[in-house]
């Protein structure tokens, strides 16, 4: 019904199709389609796909497995929202009526009042919860600062020493036995980490991480590591986007969550079943793919 709206705004950004869903007269309605909108691909998964889709598939296919992954998403969408309406939020169903009002040009008074507000609103968190975490990330990322002697290595090997002795980089080889299961490794785990603060994170980490600079999902040099890499493969590329497809929304989602749900609960629910969910999807894509012989 009026979720299929919120839904279709997730492919371009969770946080206004988590917005959107004050459309909804249902409380029950509205908060199950917050619950699955964090599983619509949003445009900051994207440059993940095309760098792993593009390392280790040919173009004809590598397009291909990221229309399966939005397909997968919208799938999944579909079945948890089956799932939490029968177990989670029992209840009738609401009945699709959609009275359409007499659409008019906007004023620019009220663009600029709509502008403000929003940007007011985007701004408060930004100096709430949003940059609270970013502190977090960035602290994570560059403490414990590197000995006198790296700073003699060159730019990219100075960069990728640091975040590999970082926090981040510890707690990423602390999570290689959770990793390992669906191929990943400590490498992709600091990338999966710095997600966490926003999906398009990951290239970038990825690329400091390999020696190689500032780098996006275009480069040559990042895939060509990513191939040669020999934890890694085309199956474990595909359980990797599978992962990134569905775990843990970025820190802005979740601030949108927390603010329109008037809960913690429900927001740590968010990051515990998407979490979850992302781990047993590509775990077993991988595990089962290695019994095919896929591996």
């Amino acid at each position: 019904g009026k979720s299929f709206i919120p839904m279709l705004v997730g492919f371009g950004c969770n946080v206004p199709a988590i917005l959107g869903t004050r459309i909804l007269e249902s409380g029950r309605d509205r908060l199950v389609t917050i619950l699955v909108v964090p599983l619509m691909s949003c445009g900051a998964r994207l440059p993940v796909y095309i760098l792993f889709a593009g390392a280790f598939f040919a173009p004809n296919i590598a397009g291909q497995v990221i229309f399966a992954l939005y397909a997968l998403g919208i799938l999944l969408a579909l079945l948890m929202a089956t799932l939490f309406r029968k177990v989670l939020l029992r209840g009738p169903t609401t009945p699709f009526v959609m009275e359409l009002p007499p659409y008019r040009v906007p004023t620019l008074r009220g663009v600029l009042i709509h502008m403000w507000e929003r940007g007011k609103l985007y701004v408060h968190k930004a100096a709430t919860v949003i940059l609270s975490v970013s502190i977090v990330v960035w602290f994570v990322l560059t403490h414990p600062a590197p000995p006198a002697s790296v700073q003699q290595l060159p730019p990219n090997e100075r960069a990728a020493y640091a975040v590999t002795h970082s926090y981040a980089g510890r707690l990423g080889k602390l999570l290689e036995p959770v990793l390992t299961p669906f191929g990943a490794n400590w490498k992709t785990g600091i990338g999966l980490i710095t997600g966490f603060a926003a999906k398009e994170v990951v290239v970038s980490t990825l690329g400091t991480v390999y020696s190689l600079g500032e780098v996006d999902e275009g480069s040559k040099e990042l895939r060509g590591a990513l191939r040669r890499d020999p934890d890694l493969s085309p199956l474990s590329a595909c359980a990797l986007m599978v992962f990134v497809l569905i775990y843990v929304p970025c820190v802005v989602s979740l601030a949108v969550i927390r603010k329109e749900t008037q809960s913690w609960k429900w927001t740590l629910f968010v990051v515990l079943y998407t979490t979850t969910l992302a781990w047993l999807m590509a775990t077993a894509l991988y595990q089962g793919g290695r019994l095919l012989g896929l591996g």
